[in-house]
């Protein structure tokens, strides 16, 4: 990725005279405007905006109170969750410590859509984010496609992290129903989320320092296990080839255990949707790209490298009622260490969480201030937040304590495979959407700007298109695109059958807390 200085940044009078140019970035006096004129469309938009700040007016309101620091933690938050701690042992369990591969492959795809989110973010910091972008780069119905399949997929993979909360407190105590450690520790971050943005940022923060100090640890933990003269002798990197040798599985189970790894990384794009309320999104999206991609790299690839050394692949992949993380440190013999982990990995499951409610709630409130959803879930608490939207996208929470009360452990991979049909469509739209961006940009110069253009985002819509085709063939994924598909024509006709002529309303009332 490339940084240039803006030598095109308005200043002063010539502002507004800037943003009238139909592919210009919002300025500043339209992204702080709270004003209670600021008019939106309140019914179905079915024809273009003609400028972006058209867009980013609409939906004022919000709060802009994150720093650069927390929005890279807000990031780290999402894409280090279950992923990692549960779902990698799946992971492991397609591929064998050819899971390595796996997930560098997915850590590439995950490089290139961050290089491209960071060039339209800079250009166009907004909470609707990629579905925005969508509405005004190629048109209505797939910003409406977009918004609504991401927003549906994340409340899923709600339903994913508290599925494996359930998971974890039973480690402790096997004897409670999962079903009521789901609706405890959702009501506490449902709350959280329906305080403010500024709250929220704090506690997210706060959560993911924990995680990634409990990495470090983990990580030195690991190595001194493996490299220690005392260990167990069947403890070394000879795990890699000991048991089938390290493609066991051969180069299909690699590819599929893409797919967990894809998921594992999904959350990382909420960054953009989290600069929509970011003190400086400029600065704070490029930061946070830089950082994000390099702790990602060290967490996932060399943890999995470390887990893997310490216990055969064999055993952690049978681990379906705990984290591998968990089951590693039992074998170290370290008394207590178990346990320990296990309360980390909660952590960082409610950390997830947290992002995901936040992702989730500006997405339907987007879907509303363009029109696209009921017109009071576009409405504010005087704490900027769309509390009407948050309760709304918990609905995902509900069918997890469903699906656990009914599929028991099984219900984790359930959750998994219909979660993704969300975010693997948006990140193909993104890549798709990234090149008809850099179109009508061609001569423009921005602070970040993605490398290797139409190239790069070609091969990430081809590699995320190969990887949905992969799902329809995998017996674990199939719901992925059973229901993915029919989701999508649904999304379609509702779409079409909505069709009303484009209205123009004052903005909702603003809610007092309760």
């Amino acid at each position: 990725m490339q940084l240039h200085g803006r030598t095109d940044k308005p200043t002063g009078s010539n502002m507004t005279a800037v943003a009238t140019d139909r592919g210009s970035p919002p300025t500043k006096s339209s992204a702080s405007n709270n004003t209670s004129h600021t008019i939106y469309s309140c019914f179905m938009q079915t024809t273009p905006a003609t400028r972006f700040d058209a867009i980013t007016e609409r939906e004022q309101g919000l709060h802009r109170s994150l720093t650069g620091r927390q929005l890279s933690m807000i990031a780290i938050g999402g894409a280090i969750g279950t992923g990692l701690f549960l779902g990698s042992g799946f992971a492991i369990g397609f591929a064998g410590p050819a899971v390595l591969v796996s997930y560098l492959i997915g850590a590439f795809i995950t490089l290139l859509l961050m290089g491209c989110l960071a060039e339209m973010t800079v250009a166009h910091p907004t909470s609707g984010s990629f579905g925005a972008w969508a509405e005004f780069y190629i048109s209505p119905l797939a910003g409406f496609l977009v918004r609504y399949a991401y927003w549906a997929g994340v409340v899923f993979a709600l339903g994913t992290e508290v599925t494996a909360i359930a998971l974890y407190m039973g480690f402790w105590f096997p004897s409670v129903p999962g079903w009521i450690w789901i609706c405890s520790f959702a009501f506490l971050l449902v709350l959280v989320n329906a305080c403010n943005v500024r709250l929220f940022g704090a506690i997210e923060y706060i959560f993911s320092a924990l995680k990634i100090t409990a990495i470090f640890v983990f990580l030195t933990l690991a190595s001194w296990v493996i490299f220690s003269h005392n260990h167990d002798a069947s403890i070394g990197f000879h795990n890699y080839t000991a048991f089938g040798g390290f493609l066991p599985k051969g180069i299909w189970g690699m590819w599929v255990a893409v797919l967990v790894s894809l998921f594992s990384y999904f959350s990382i794009e909420m960054i953009a949707v989290a600069a929509g309320e970011a003190e400086d999104p400029q600065y704070a999206i490029t930061q946070a790209f830089r950082v994000t991609m390099l702790r990602l790299f060290l967490f996932y690839i060399l943890t999995l490298a470390l887990i893997l050394a310490i216990a055969p692949w064999t055993v952690i992949a049978t681990g379906e009622t705990q984290s591998p993380f968990v089951t590693v440190m039992a074998r170290s013999h370290i008394l207590g260490a178990a346990g320990v982990v296990n309360f980390v990995i909660l952590i960082a499951a409610l950390s997830a969480m947290n992002s995901q409610l936040y992702i989730t709630t500006r997405m339907l409130f987007s879907l509303s201030r363009a029109g696209f959803a009921p017109r009071q879930i576009g409405n504010l608490t005087r704490n900027g937040v769309p509390i009407s939207a948050l309760l709304v996208s918990s609905s995902g929470i509900a069918v997890a304590a469903i699906l656990n009360a009914r599929f028991h452990n099984r219900s984790f991979l359930l959750m998994v495979a219909i979660s993704m049909i969300g975010p693997m469509f948006t990140w193909f739209m993104v890549f798709v959407t990234h090149l008809q961006f850099r179109r009508r940009h061609m001569g423009d110069k921005y602070a970040f700007r993605m490398w290797g253009y139409p190239y790069t985002s070609i091969l990430g819509a081809a590699l995320m298109l190969a990887a949905l085709i992969t799902t329809l063939f995998t017996r674990e994924f199939r719901p992925t695109l059973m229901y993915g598909i029919p989701f999508l024509l649904i999304l379609i006709a509702a779409f079409y059958l909505r069709r009303v002529p484009v209205a123009i309303a004052e903005p909702p009332a603003v809610e007092e807390p309760s």
